[in-house]
């Protein structure tokens, strides 16, 4: 029976030698290893859960009131009209006032008016005129806009 005794104390001792390293293996601090930090897993941005924009719906209209706001809003007619613009290189207009050629010149920038010409609702032509003449034209379609 001393036998079985002996038995019996002997793997306890063993486990508690076992339970003993495990408790001190786990009290003690652990250090960072390069092949921890390659096993933990890595978050990148495109794998991050994008954050819903949240998109102000316009607001649904039937196709009755469209229609309706469409008749509502005022008809644009074209008119002739008179606009200032810097001359460009390769310009070949010529001008109606003096019939002189509208010259692109690289050191002066030198302004021209361009005036679209309607008829009714329908575009006919385009005008040019000099900046210093076309006030002596009469500004025929208005004070040239910038």
């Amino acid at each position: 029976m001393a036998s079985k005794a002996a038995d019996k104390a002997t793997p306890k001792k063993a486990t508690a030698k076992t339970s003993k390293a495990k408790a001190a293996t786990k009290a003690a601090p652990k250090k960072s290893t390069k092949t921890a930090a390659k096993k933990a897993p890595k978050t990148s941005p495109k794998a991050a859960p994008k954050a819903d924009k949240a998109k102000p719906e316009a607001p649904k209209t039937s196709a009755r009131a469209r229609n309706q706001a469409k008749a509502s809003q005022a008809k644009v007619v074209p008119v002739s009209r008179a606009v200032t613009r810097l001359i460009e290189a390769g310009c070949m207009a010529e001008c109606l006032h003096c019939e002189e050629r509208v010259k692109f010149r690289a050191r002066h920038r030198d302004l021209q008016v361009i005036c679209n010409v309607y008829k009714g609702k329908v575009w006919q032509r385009v005008e040019h005129f000099h900046a210093d003449c076309y006030p002596l034209a009469g500004e025929p379609y208005g004070i040239a806009q910038d």
